[in-house]
């Protein structure tokens, strides 16, 4: 058997600790200046609290904004849990980081991107149905480099 070392997971659970870092900051400040983030979260992910209004209109995927209002913003070492307006009516969210999927502060040009793992293996569980060709497999990476133009006005 032979180690190696899961260079994707240690990515996003650094990723994941610079987005703690700035929620911790911001929720002990305010956010300054003209910053501002989109947060992109899978509404179906384990340990997510929101409204069930919300979440039948939102079933699979949300973007939250946290820019000029919003209230009760703690973040723990899990996620983080705010309050928004949504129509005139503070609601509560829980979100785990594990269900984060994007992190964008677009004053910045500044953004994250998570790859699931889910999908990493039913792409797998798919080639795996492929049939067999003569050309050597190519190795998989995990990483994968995002432009920073996609987050552009």
């Amino acid at each position: 058997m032979t180690r190696s070392i899961d260079y994707g997971t240690l990515m996003h659970r650094a990723m994941r600790g610079l987005i703690q870092t700035v929620l911790t900051e911001v929720a002990e400040h305010g956010l300054p200046g003209a910053h501002h983030f989109f947060i992109t979260f899978d509404t179906r992910a384990p340990k997510v609290e929101m409204a069930d209004w919300l979440k039948s209109r939102y079933p699979e995927e949300m973007t939250i904004v946290i820019q000029h209002w919003f209230d009760n913003l703690v973040v723990t070492d899990e996620g983080f849990s705010i309050t928004l307006n949504f129509g005139n009516q503070p609601e509560p969210l829980v979100i785990p980081f594990d269900a984060v999927h994007t992190f964008v502060d677009p004053s910045v040009e500044f953004g994250l991107r998570f790859e699931s793992q889910e999908s990493d293996e039913e792409d797998e569980d798919e080639d795996d149905e492929e049939e067999p060709d003569d050309e050597p497999e190519k190795p998989r990476t995990e990483a994968e480099v995002v432009s920073l133009d996609k987050f552009r006005k």
